[in-house]
């Protein structure tokens, strides 16, 4: 790419605070040096690359707040289960995996949807039925459990005399037998007899996961999980080894992860973390404490129970807990980010904040079930909510596994995007990929209309977000939230050519439509990091 390259003939939405829109953009050294047709045509130079935009909308790049690039790289690499239609199409793919890598001492992967099976739990011995004697660890599409065959159980020392653990459940047949599937803290019962990936293999995953991010028009991203996760390796050492090598042409803020087995004694641990995360494109200077669990599988923490014999679910940290850490962790100057997903990990993620002040711009991820008595307090507490908006459809997932267990009422809470808008709250917004799709344009999508491309059922419409909401929180709402704002997320003067255009101008379709925009590039500090 030039040196200098203006893109003209607009449109251009800006993000900037008025949310303006204006017609051509000037790109020079890295960074944004006019807007404006007339300010842009005043500069331009006879060396200066020019890029028609023919009315492709023209934007900042997007902030993914809350993602996961290397799982999703990682699972690429690996059995992917995510495109499968049923439960027989995950055998059929797992068969056709086993057969093109006969060698492989483990079957590794997952991306397996809950909903394709009966209760959400497949079983051990419809894995068993095509893996054989070849041990299988498949994580699920939500990261929050994994399918197991009976090799992988015996080897793992797992049987029917193995308890629960406090912060996960292991499914049983009707003998007690561990029948295959193991929720949330169950998982790490495994740790100890999953083959390693080397350093190489986490760098080849960072490598196609950021590909992923940046075919979608991705800039910039929240790793939410840097520590040892559901069979992962802690990734602090990856992203400092690709911020060495200039790997990273993502900027990329990293969540440090709250070891829920160790107290207020790992808060040392985790400044020397930070201290060492300081590099040139990667910074970790959060906390991510995973509160609860999800809904599916009745492990989010609600304040009254589940319909049905699923209690309240987990509370993975206690308020009494979170009282003592938290003040903390603020004192040292970390931002907190929080999983919750039930009224109650909400309520007690907002409770743990209050009094710690707005400066350090806490956040809560997912949001899903919130009591509408708490949705003004994320603006009284300076707390952002970090959306994932692709989850705020009547899915399988959702008709099938959730409003069974919510409930009317609870199902009518879910994701109220545009009540925490309409409060004053600041609004982060990002994939969770793996877990959904990284497309921000399908996020946004979903968050203007409530309902997936092609659907006639939307999930609370009222509370869709108008589309320059979405879009501004996949932008520059994001940018704040990382503390970025004066550098990145919109396209104002000084900043930095962090820059998508794509092939169409949401602006100008109807709102079913926006979800078949593309995108055609992506720049970062001025650099084309993807073009079609």
């Amino acid at each position: 790419m030039a040196d200098e390259v203006a893109f003209v003939g607009g449109p251009v939405a800006t993000m900037d605070a008025a949310r303006s829109f204006t017609d051509a953009v000037l790109v020079r050294d890295g960074r944004i040096a006019a807007v404006g047709g007339e300010a842009v045509r005043e500069r331009v130079r006879p060396r200066t690359e020019v890029v028609e935009l023919r009315g492709r909308l023209l934007l900042p790049g997007f902030h993914d707040a809350h993602v996961h690039p290397v799982f999703g790289g990682m699972l690429r690499l690996r059995c992917d289960l995510s495109q499968a239609t049923d439960a027989g199409d995950c055998l059929r793919l797992i068969s056709e995996h086993l057969t093109e890598f006969p060698d492989s001492p483990w079957l590794l992967g997952g991306g397996w949807d809950m909903a394709q099976f009966p209760g959400g739990t497949p079983t051990r011995r419809a894995l068993d039925s095509v893996t054989g004697d070849r041990p299988a660890y498949l994580v699920n599409r939500d990261h929050h459990g994994a399918w197991v065959n009976s090799v992988a159980l015996r080897l793992a020392g797992i049987d029917r005399h193995t308890p629960d653990p406090p912060d996960g459940r292991i499914e049983r047949d009707p003998a007690g037998r561990p029948d295959g599937t193991l929720h949330e803290g169950a998982t790490r019962l495994m740790e100890h007899v999953l083959p390693a990936a080397g350093s190489e293999q986490y760098l080849d995953a960072l490598a196609a996961g950021q590909r992923h991010l940046h075919a979608r028009g991705v800039t910039s991203w929240h790793d939410a999980i840097v520590g040892r996760y559901l069979g992962y390796d802690d990734l602090l050492s990856t992203y400092l080894l690709a911020d060495e090598r200039g790997l990273l042409t993502g900027k990329v803020r990293g969540a440090l992860w709250w070891d829920r087995d160790r107290g207020v004694e790992q808060i040392p641990d985790l400044l020397e973390r930070r201290k060492r995360a300081r590099g040139r494109r990667f910074r970790a200077e959060t906390v991510k404490i995973m509160q609860d669990g999800v809904c599916e599988n009745a492990t989010a923490a609600l304040r009254l129970p589940y319909l049905g014999p699923d209690g309240r679910g987990l509370s993975f940290v206690s308020p009494e807990e979170l009282a003592e850490a938290v003040p903390r962790l603020t004192a040292e100057g970390f931002q907190l980010h929080f999983h919750a997903v039930g009224d109650r990990a909400v309520r007690d993620a907002l409770d743990a904040v209050a009094g710690s002040g707005p400066e350090l711009r806490h956040q809560i991820a997912h949001v899903q079930v919130v009591h509408p008595g708490d949705i003004a307090r994320f603006r009284e507490l300076g707390v952002a909510a970090t959306i994932q908006p692709r989850w705020a459809v009547n899915d399988a997932a959702m008709t099938e596994l959730t409003v069974p267990k919510l409930g009317h009422t609870r199902a009518s809470w879910q994701y109220p995007f545009r009540s925490l808008r309409a409060a004053g709250a600041v609004l982060a917004a990002g994939s969770d990929w793996p877990v959904s799709e990284a497309d921000p344009m399908l996020g946004v999508h979903v968050a203007v209309n409530r309902r997936e491309p092609g659907s006639d059922e939307p999930l609370g419409p009222d509370e869709a977000l108008e589309l320059v909401d979405a879009l501004a929180a996949y932008t520059v709402g994001s940018a704040w939230v990382n503390h970025v704002e004066q550098h990145t997320g919109s396209v104002e003067v000084g900043k930095a050519a962090d820059l998508v255009v794509l092939d169409a101008d949401p602006f100008a379709l109807p709102p079913e439509e926006i979800a078949g925009c593309g995108v055609d590039l992506t720049v970062v500090d001025g650099e084309f990091v993807h073009q079609r």
